[in-house]
């Protein structure tokens, strides 16, 4: 047991129990549970059945539990998460091939976007952009494609106390009516693009990726504005056949 003073002993309670359950699936009825967790009869009583209500479990006609279909939801999420960083990687290696550039992956994180994970072509520019790292989503294709799939009121409410702070370039979007128009151009197209928004120098275009029927994350790809203006219809093209490989 931690001495942290922001621990909160009601979700320990609820972890032991649906560890447990887990572990055990319809082997273990409330006097089991209640004694492999050192929690009392009516502590127990009361855990079951708020998970219960929550869908986090189950009760089986012989009084035993297994999961609920809440914890299925979960599972399948923190799967279809990492399923979507590890297929990226192999269908990214085959895209910077063609296309000859870095290409990256990003989800929306509030007003940011945050960088997942990135497949780097070799050359003498790198970009600054790591898995982990985050940016104002305004500045970046990435992020214009991710909010682009939220209503104009969702995006508003989103950035209803933001601080619109120094721009990053002189070409960077600096408030939200500029924002909205460009997002319209985003939802109409279907695509966004970053002409030296974020830095100066390089253009970017991004993709969504939906699974489910929904935007979940993006793909993109940076350049020095010299190659964007030769091959940035090839880059956006591969871009979309990557975007198709990555959905469902």
């Amino acid at each position: 047991m931690t001495d942290n003073k922001y621990w909160v002993p009601a979700i320990e309670r609820a972890d032991r129990v649906l560890r447990l359950v887990a572990e055990h699936p319809g082997k273990l009825r409330l006097m089991e549970l209640s004694k492999r967790t050192d929690i009392n009869k009516s502590s127990m009583f009361s855990v079951l059945n708020t998970l219960e209500k929550l869908n986090w479990i189950r009760k089986d006609k012989d009084d035993t539990y297994w999961l609920g279909t809440a914890m299925g939801a979960f599972v399948s999420g923190y799967v279809q998460y990492h399923d979507l960083i590890d297929v990226f990687h192999i269908e990214a290696a085959i895209t910077k091939t063609v296309i000859e550039e870095t290409v990256q992956l990003a989800e929306l994180a509030g007003t940011e976007v945050l960088y997942l994970a990135k497949e780097e072509y070799p050359g003498p520019v790198k970009l600054m952009s790591e898995p982990g790292m985050r940016l104002p989503a305004h500045s970046t294709a990435l992020g214009k494609v991710l909010l682009a799939a939220r209503s104009p009121g969702q995006v508003a409410e989103l950035y209803s106390a933001y601080a619109w702070q120094q721009k990053m370039t002189p070409n960077t979007i600096a408030d939200l009516d500029t924002l909205e128009k460009a997002l319209a151009i985003v939802r109409e197209q279907g695509y966004a693009e970053d002409l030296e928004e974020a830095v100066q120098g390089f253009c970017c275009v991004a993709v969504p990726i939906t699974r489910g029927g929904q935007v979940v994350s993006a793909v993109s790809c940076s350049m020095l504005k010299h190659r964007w203006e030769t091959k940035g219809a090839e880059v956006l093209k591969e871009l979309k056949q990557l975007s198709a490989r990555l959905s469902f």
